[in-house]
C-alpha cells in the first residue's frame, strides 16, 4: 500500500503521518486490496477538514470529513473509510457469487 500524506495550509509532522498510518491499519485489515491511499489535510479559520482517496482494484473510494481538532477529524475520516471500504467488499463479493452461481445453473 502506497500512502501519500499532503496538508494544505498545515504542515505534516511525523507525529501526524504516523497517526494516520497507524489508523490505516485498520482499513487494510479489513481488505488486502488497498493499492493506494492519498490523504490530504487542510485548515480553513477553525474548521480542520481530512480527505482520502483509496484506490483500490476497480474504483476509488473517496471520503472526507471535518472537525475543529485535526485527530479528531482523521479518526472521524477512518470510520467513514472503514465502512466503505466494508460495503464495498460486501457488494464485491456478492456479485461474484450470484455471478457463479448463474453459470452453474445454465450448464445444467
Amino acid at each position: 500500500m502506497n500512502l501519500h500524506v499532503t496538508g494544505h495550509q498545515l504542515a505534516v509532522t511525523p507525529a501526524i503521518r504516523e497517526y494516520v498510518a497507524g489508523k490505516l491499519e485498520r482499513i487494510t485489515h479489513h481488505f488486502d486490496q488497498v493499492i493506494d491511499v492519498n490523504v490530504i489535510m487542510s485548515v480553513d479559520k477553525l474548521q480542520q477538514k481530512a480527505e482520502a482517496t483509496v484506490h483500490v482494484r476497480g474504483k476509488d473510494i473517496f471520503c472526507e470529513s471535518t472537525a475543529a481538532d485535526m485527530y479528531a477529524a482523521i479518526d472521524s475520516l477512518i470510520d467513514k473509510l472503514d465502512r466503505t471500504i466494508l460495503k464495498h467488499k460486501e457488494k464485491h463479493l456478492a456479485q461474484r457469487h450470484d455471478g457463479a452461481a448463474m453459470k452453474h445453473q445454465d450448464v445444467e
